[in-house]
């Protein structure tokens, strides 16, 4: 029993390793795209203002990358948690098939709950600056 809980705890830690990783993303989003309003409200030159999307964009895809792995990480956890005690390899692969699903899907990621509720908004509110700093 002692190898099946040192892995868990091996795939636990890559899991909050990976959430830390999606909560200091959304931090860096937010922070770079205020910097970028705080510049471009300086300048003469308004378009900046669309610059704005860049980090919005790259963060998103950021984000959904790491929330793939969670989710994968999870999915081996899961695996883990279920085999025999002699079966314990301290195998960290992601890669074998029965691990991906549609909830591991890229795109899915790219497009859950989280993802649309931080980003969107964000984005949102970037095009309201937009349009109200160019009238």
């Amino acid at each position: 029993m002692e190898g099946k809980i040192r892995q868990l705890e091996m795939i636990q830690s890559i899991i909050q390793r990976m959430a830390n990783n999606s909560f200091a993303l959304k931090g860096w989003a937010v922070t770079l795209v205020a910097g970028i309003f705080a510049l471009a409200s300086k300048d003469a030159d308004k378009m900046y203002f669309l610059v704005a999307y860049v980090p919005v964009l790259v963060f998103w895809g950021l984000d959904a990358y790491y929330l793939r792995q969670e989710r994968l990480y999870r999915a081996l956890y899961n695996k883990t948690r279920t085999k025999d005690e002699n079966d314990i390899d301290f195998d960290m692969n992601t890669s074998p098939t029965e691990l991906h699903s549609e909830t591991t899907c890229y795109c899915n990621c790219l497009l859950s709950t989280t993802e649309i509720w931080f980003y969107f908004p964000l984005a949102l509110l970037s095009t309201i600056v937009i349009i109200v700093t160019c009238l």
